[in-house]
């Protein structure tokens, strides 16, 4: 914690270093919502705002050399409490970091600074001709840095990996306000340690990422999705191994949503019209993208008949615009509905094998049925094709002993299947007690010992990870 002496010293340094508009204090402070998930009012010691990496520096300097508490924020959707603050931290925010500086077509990469939000970003990459691969539900408001800082993942991992595989260079400022900038624009460099690889999906323990390299894709102008209706958990994984086998190489995406899930989006809410009928055990949203949409519609069609001649699917729909394509995903990403209809709610974000998932979700719903009884209501979904799913619940209750019983039934029960506690969200606060779930002593003493290496004054994104 820094010396109390040098809290309002500090704000005036950051003022005189980086000009009034620059640094919020008070109801400019209390008046942000604290996470994406609360709307109780954001607390910390001021909203520090630069514009450059090297104004970056000059704050993890400044902030080092008085031992102040620092939380980097990037697009607030995160969802493990992972940039949480304290009344005696700064934010580091990179709003004001928001430039494309760079796309270069040819060479298959883009320049940015960590404050552009993902939408921007893949925007600016479809009209270059290309496309950036990384995609999920927040992509208005998350931004690259936060994607880096979690290693996000999303609705392509299935086809190209998760934030990790689309950064081949990084900028970072460290504790101490070093700037390592190593702007690596090639696919392959093995000059030593990828020092980059410190920083993905660190949640800005280890430092503060400022400017990115991403990797870029070639466009893919077909598109074909459909939405399948299947019963029984092994047809879920014969679908999904014929699918692999048989599109060459172009499914980019396979999303379960559970009975539970459909029936609450769907059925309950009146918000989506039906594209399919109730009642079936699974729900799969299945994309493939190519470069021949003639040649690749009609082997997506024949694939699906193969699935319905096998006797693997109920009932489907295929996407015959794009109109209806943005119908299906508007489902499968319509969180926001989900978190009303589930107030309040929690959220959860796990992986494991994918042969284990549904015992395993069967497990959870059943332990916090027995736990909560009628408070108890849950929905089940996610990215399947890549071995994370999501649960998204609510208790009835948001006290602190029973969130702490419905997470330990939820995690509890991965033991077995040696899963992740987080597959693609972070650990944050939230995960921190359960980390030892996933990881062996060894390894979180390594962490331990990054994390002393770094950043000895323990100043970035303190108690996130682990105490």
């Amino acid at each position: 914690m820094p010396d109390p002496s040098h809290r309002i010293s500090i704000v005036d340094d950051l003022r005189e270093m980086l000009g009034e508009s620059a640094v919020l204090t008070g109801s400019d402070v209390s008046g942000r919502q604290a996470s994406w998930l609360s709307n109780d009012p954001m607390q910390a010691l001021a909203i520090v705002r630069p514009e450059s990496t090297a104004e970056v520096s000059a704050v993890l300097s400044a902030c080092h050399a008085t031992g102040q508490t620092v939380v980097p924020l990037g697009g607030n959707t995160n969802l493990v409490h992972g940039t949480e603050t304290r009344p005696n931290d700064i934010m580091l925010s990179l709003e004001r970091m928001n430039a494309i500086e760079e796309t270069d077509a040819d060479g298959a990469t883009m320049i940015v600074q960590a404050g552009v939000p993902l939408q921007r970003a893949q925007d600016e990459a479809e009209r270059q001709g290309m496309q950036f691969a990384l995609d999920f539900g927040a992509r208005g408001s998350a931004t690259i840095g936060g994607a880096i800082s979690t290693n996000a993942g999303g609705n392509a991992v299935i086809r190209y990996g998760m934030m990790r595989e689309q950064v081949l260079g990084l900028e970072v400022v460290t504790a101490d306000g070093t700037v390592l900038s190593s702007m690596n624009r090639m696919l392959k460099n093995n000059a030593g340690y990828d020092l980059k690889q410190l920083f993905v999906g660190t949640e800005g323990t280890l430092g503060i990422v400022t400017r990115a390299v991403l990797r870029l894709r070639a466009a893919m102008p077909s598109q074909n999705t459909a939405l399948l209706a299947v019963d029984g958990y092994d047809n879920v994984i014969r679908i999904l191994r014929h699918l692999d086998a048989s599109l060459g190489g172009t499914l980019s995406a396979f999303e379960v949503l559970w009975k539970d899930f459909y029936d609450l989006v769907v059925a309950e809410r009146e918000v989506h019209a039906a594209p399919l009928s109730a009642g079936h055990e699974f729900y799969i949203l299945v994309e493939a993208r190519g470069g021949d949409q003639s040649a690749d519609a009609a082997r997506f069609e024949a694939v699906l008949e193969d699935l319905f001649t096998n006797g693997w699917v109920g009932d489907a729909t295929f996407a015959q615009s794009g109109a209806q394509r943005n119908a299906l995903w508007a489902i499968r990403d319509d969180i926001d509905g989900l978190v009303d209809a589930l107030k309040p709610a929690m959220a959860f974000d796990v992986s494991l094998p994918i042969p284990a998932a549904d015992d395993y979700q069967r497990a959870v719903h059943t332990g916090l049925r027995a736990e909560f009884g009628d408070a108890y209501r849950g929905s089940t979904f996610g990215h399947l094709g890549d071995s994370n799913i999501h649960f998204m619940l609510t208790i009835g209750s948001t006290e602190h002993d029973a969130q702490h019983r419905a997470m330990e039934i939820v995690y509890e029960a991965l033991k077995p299947h040696r899963g992740s506690v987080s597959a693609e969200h972070g650990i944050g606060l939230e995960k921190r007690d359960y980390l030892d779930v996933s990881r062996h002593p060894e390894e979180i003493a390594l962490m331990r010992t990054l994390k002393t290496a770094l950043d000895p004054r323990g100043i970035l994104n303190p108690g996130k990870v682990f105490e």
